[in-house]
């Protein structure tokens, strides 16, 4: 794989659900190792500090559209800094945070030509402010960017949607909301479940997302802790058991390493304060590692 200039940029931000503590994230990836990790690869990586996020005590967070406009800001900021390293052709990770960072790094990744993106989670992500049955904003993120739901969301960098929905992979999905669920039956968006996964395999389906997205030059890759299984990442917000295997998020991110389109990365809703001695942040790093050229030979 080529040597490149990676940009880490942190996003603690927790505004987007009731839980505290992703937050911290940040902090628990850099303690972690990511820069030196990624550097002993033969990358030049520079961290650009952390996004100014206000705390959540800060801001209203009443009805469906709780801490809106803080959300908004922060993400306007992450795209204004994402948008450089799109300009200078830049690798970019995200720490974030919860996944409503990723309305802010799409945005910006999407900002010069149509990318792919590739969302590895738990959850479809796909309500609005009239579908959620929480009103947390870090379950809206897929929706704000193919340009449903609030207009301060989609209108992120530049007015309506950043992604056609054909060319969204959904991933490891196995915990959706009603509407949700009947929303990504009818939206254009793949969605591999984890039963896919279980019927296929991680190679087949991996291999099925690329060709899917073959006809793009490049493409983002947004990855949720909360997609691995709790036994091997327990400090998550909101754990669902049944996830990805050690190995299978491992072969995911080589394989997606191998093709070489992918050109920016969310790592998102690692929650210190329920890990286990920072193993999430830690396997978190391997991830990003085998994403970027970490390899067995």
């Amino acid at each position: 794989m080529r040597k490149q200039i990676i940009r880490i940029i942190g996003v603690p931000m927790d505004l987007g659900q009731n839980r505290r503590g992703v937050d911290m994230g940040p902090s628990a990836v850099r303690y972690a190792g990511l820069q030196g990790r990624l550097e002993r690869l033969g990358h030049t990586v520079h961290d650009e500090g952390n996004v100014n996020v206000p705390n959540p005590e800060e801001q209203e967070a009443e009805g469906t559209r709780k801490r809106l406009t803080a959300v908004a800001a922060a993400c306007q900021t992450i795209y204004n800094i994402g948008a450089q390293c799109v300009d200078k052709e830049d690798f970019a990770i995200y720490l974030g945070g919860d996944h409503s960072i990723s309305i802010g790094s799409i945005a910006a990744a999407a900002h010069k030509d149509p990318i792919g993106v590739i969302w590895i989670d738990a959850h479809g992500d796909f309500n609005t402010p009239t579908t959620s049955p929480s009103g947390n904003i870090h379950g809206m993120p897929v929706a704000a960017l193919i340009g449903d739901g609030a207009d301060e969301l989609i209108d992120i960098g530049y007015p309506g949607a950043k992604l056609q929905p054909a060319h969204i992979i959904q991933i490891g999905i196995r915990d959706l909301d009603p509407a949700e669920r009947e929303g990504l039956t009818h939206s254009g968006i793949s969605v591999f479940t984890m039963r896919h996964l279980d019927e296929l395999g991680m190679a087949a389906v991996a291999r099925q997302a690329l060709d899917r997205l073959r006809h793009l030059s490049r493409i983002h890759v947004s990855l949720d802790m909360d997609s691995l299984d709790p036994s091997e990442a327990p400090g998550v917000g909101t754990p669902v058991p049944g996830g990805l295997s050690y190995r299978e998020a491992h072969l995911l991110m080589e394989i997606l390493g191998d093709n070489g389109r992918v050109q920016s990365l969310d790592i998102v809703e690692i929650n210190p304060i329920l890990d286990t001695m920072n193993k999430t942040a830690e396997l978190a790093v391997e991830l990003a590692a085998s994403l970027l050229g970490q390899r067995i030979l």
